[in-house]
């Protein structure tokens, strides 16, 4: 049995990368000046969100039960003109090459302005949490 587009466009397409994924359908979707992104769940996404959110990038995040599969939907966040409060996204560790820095090798993002955030053996935090701790760990992507 074949399935229409419309169908993909909501399940979404597995990809190789999912936080690529992620971080490519907020940044589409800001540019595009949407009020909100659904895009697939899983864990290390909700915890990406939860830190989006902690350090004001998004208004608001929330779990959507649906079938066949739950979605995660952000709500993002703008200024009185309307201009996103995201201004990049980029993806550091790729599943090709890895990249993984110590606890005083962790990159400022635009001298402070932006947000790195690491997958750590205590779990997601951003870099400069993980500096506080002293623990270095994956740098997964970095937001500004």
């Amino acid at each position: 049995m074949k399935k229409k587009a419309s169908e993909y466009k909501s399940l979404g397409v597995p990809t190789t990368d999912p936080i690529a994924d992620m971080l490519t359908r907020i940044r589409n979707a800001s540019l595009a000046r949407h009020e909100f992104v659904p895009i697939p769940v899983s864990k290390m996404k909700l915890a990406v969100a939860k830190i989006l959110k902690e350090e004001g990038f998004i208004t608001d995040y929330e779990v959507l039960r649906g079938k066949p599969q739950r979605m995660l939907k952000l709500t993002l966040k703008y200024d009185k003109n309307r201009k996103p409060f995201i201004s990049g996204l980029e993806r550091v560790s790729k599943p090709g090459i890895r990249i993984y820095v110590g606890s005083q090798e962790i990159p400022r993002v635009y001298g402070g302005l932006g947000v790195n955030i690491l997958s750590t053996p205590k779990g997601l935090m951003t870099g400069k949490q993980a500096w506080r701790n002293k623990i270095g760990g994956e740098l997964l992507c970095n937001v500004w």
